[in-house]
């Protein structure tokens, strides 16, 4: 989790060069080359345009305009002065780069890591004034829920979103919950309630706060199945959101049965399922997914393995369940690191999760053939939005002693999503 890995972002290449290349050789990819341009040149969408499938929800954060300065500044200008802003913080200021950062942002932070990890990485900078999440907006708020109350957690770009996180909301997860608590309201009581709710770290502060009231808990990719386990000892049933592949593939790993596991289509009574299915569900999938992992599929796997005999499979739990069931492991971006980390003898590996972060694994294992899956390769967009300009335009403004894109979850969420937050990191695997 340490910055050392931004130390391999020179050797890693450009990500926006390798998907201009490789949409020359498959050029019906939904990837756009629109990423190799700044935010602020790209048309009004959902990213820079790396999954074309995604479109903005109403009422998203919309990134207001930066001084102009930042945006015609060249990528020298930027470097120089977010090393002079970041000399001048000093202690105050701790960055934060998620795995799936671009390579031009990473290289900055101080700590590199997934979202929890990140998390908890700010706490241990006591002196840090300020943390600036170079990640997303949900993972913002769970640094501003676990941070103390004079820390300010800053997001450099307010479009910086997750696709998947949006695919859930407070008025449709409630719904669905009260219609679930009507349906199961009749069954015999046995010490367990007819339900728990878990949701995946990827969702709003809004839904850690629901499952935190509701007797439920937050998961990571790393501890769903702990989270799973701990749930059934207190319910006979999960409502599982917003990613419905990481329910079904973690719930298959532990023997329940795909045709126990119905999906729930939001504004569909019963979520679009008829009462006996609902009845013998054990777990009830929210239906949301991740852009980038839905992109891969068992035929790269296949190809994987006729080009490359004896390669090393590993997905992203995120894949759907046809994927990780054809490919050699399963696990989340820690996992995966660890598992490149200790191969001690020469390998290939072809992993299934976002370029940004296999591209940097190739360039930090030299010794290893690394490459990802997805041919096309399409960086994870939202991320994508985070840009220098907005970095050098966030750090220069807390030099001048001004807070700007601060991340501030409501009073009335932060106790609530705490509980969830804190009975997840209870649920160790």
């Amino acid at each position: 989790m340490n910055s050392h890995l931004t130390q391999t972002a020179e050797a890693t290449g450009s990500v926006a060069q390798n998907i201009a290349r490789l949409n020359l050789l498959a050029p019906e990819s939904t990837c756009s080359t629109d990423l190799a341009a700044s935010p602020w040149d790209t048309p009004a969408g959902y990213g820079p345009g790396a999954s074309q499938e995604d479109q903005i929800p109403s009422g998203y954060p919309v990134q207001g305009s930066i001084p102009e300065e930042y945006l015609k500044a060249s990528d020298e200008e930027l470097d120089a002065r977010i090393v002079a802003a970041k000399a001048t913080l000093g202690d105050k200021a701790v960055i934060l780069g998620h795995f799936y950062q671009r390579d031009e942002v990473v290289k900055y932070a101080d700590f590199v890591g997934d979202s929890f990890q990140l998390a908890n990485a700010a706490l241990t900078r006591d002196k840090a004034e300020a943390i600036v999440f170079c990640g997303v907006h949900f993972m913002a708020e769970t640094a501003d829920i676990l941070s103390r109350e004079d820390q300010a957690v800053i997001l450099p770009n307010l479009a910086a979103g997750c696709s998947m996180a949006d695919m859930a909301d407070g008025p449709s997860v409630q719904q669905c919950w009260e219609e679930l608590t009507a349906l199961y309201k009749d069954e015999e009581d046995d010490g367990r309630m007819p339900v728990i709710p878990v949701t995946y770290m990827n969702c709003s502060a809004e839904l850690k706060a629901f499952v935190g009231r509701n007797g439920g808990l937050v998961c990571t990719s790393s501890n769903a199945a702990t989270v799973l386990e701990w749930a059934f000892e207190r319910g006979r049933r999960v409502l599982f959101f917003p990613d419905q592949h990481l329910g079904r593939n973690t719930a298959k790993a532990m023997g329940i049965e795909p045709e126990q596991m119905p999906m729930w289509t939001p504004r569909k009574e019963r979520g679009g399922n008829d009462e006996a299915t609902m009845r013998d569900a054990k777990v009830i999938l929210w239906h949301g997914f991740c852009s980038v992992h839905k992109r891969f599929n068992p035929a790269q796997i296949a190809k994987a393995r006729q080009e490359f005999p004896g390669v090393r499979v590993i997905v992203h739990p995120e894949c759907p369940m046809e994927v990780v069931d054809a490919a050699d492991e399963a696990g989340s971006t820690d996992y995966i690191q660890k598992a490149i980390a200790g191969a001690t003898e020469p390998t290939t590996f072809a992993i299934g999760t976002e370029i940004n972060m296999v591209n940097r694994l190739a360039a930090q294992y030299p010794q290893h053939t690394i490459f990802c899956l997805d041919p096309v390769i399409c960086p994870c967009s939202t991320m994508y939005r985070i840009h220098p300009g907005y970095l050098a335009w966030v750090l220069e403004e807390l030099v001048s002693g001004r807070v700007v894109n601060q991340i501030t979850v409501p009073k009335d969420q932060q106790g609530d999503a705490k509980i969830a937050l804190e009975r997840m990191l209870a649920a160790k695997p």
